[in-house]
């Protein structure tokens, strides 16, 4: 069902916590842009919501669990407790997001491979306009596990197909951070009358 009773946009920030993103090669340059992302929404009105997973190797309220340094979230700002890797799945996020009224997501965060995936399809399904911030996620090198890419191929990768994913009721787009408008609907300014819309490549 597509949230169209939900005007709003909000910027959700998903697991940007000190053991899931230790291993990420460019950390610090995408902590830096969340981090930018997060001050911009603060100053345009737009709601911030935070995601924070736990587990028995990362419990709620250990060292590794707290979100960076570089982040914190303010007074009144949501904060959702996950134990799957879809945010949606048994928290409260759908909840604060009908308190808010909004129907859009602006996303990034950690892992791309993991837990932003899962997020970006489960929010799809669930009649929610999603964008992926492009050079806003990150994740470790999981070849070591069995993945056949690295984290340049897996965030590449995310990206591109994520730009042409959507369902009969929402979308999914991709933008880069300092593309990002606050102030559009949905986090991303209209193309120009007449462009071209992507298209999908199987089409």
């Amino acid at each position: 069902m597509a949230r169209t009773d939900r005007p709003k946009t909000a910027l959700l920030v998903v697991d940007v916590q000190k053991d899931v993103v230790a291993a990420a090669p460019n950390r610090d340059e995408v902590v830096g842009r969340i981090a930018g992302l997060v001050d911009r929404a603060r100053e345009a009105g737009t709601p911030v919501v935070w995601v924070q997973h736990n587990d028995g190797g990362m419990p709620r309220g250990s060292d590794g669990w707290a979100l960076v340094d570089e982040l914190s979230p303010a007074d009144g700002e949501p904060i959702v407790d996950k134990q799957f890797g879809d945010s949606f799945e048994a928290t409260d996020l759908e909840d604060r997001l009908g308190e808010g009224e909004i129907g859009s997501l602006i996303v990034c965060g950690a892992q791309t491979d993991a837990c932003i995936r899962s997020t970006l399809h489960g929010g799809l399904t669930r009649g929610y306009d999603m964008t992926l911030v492009s050079d806003g996620h990150t994740t470790e090198d999981m070849r070591e596990w069995g993945s056949p890419i690295g984290v340049e191929d897996a965030i590449a990768y995310t990206n591109l197909y994520w730009s042409f994913t959507r369902t009969a009721d929402a979308k999914g787009q991709v933008v880069a951070a300092d593309e990002v408008d606050f102030s559009a609907p949905g986090g991303v300014a209209q193309a120009p009358e007449g462009a071209e819309a992507a298209e999908d490549p199987e089409r």
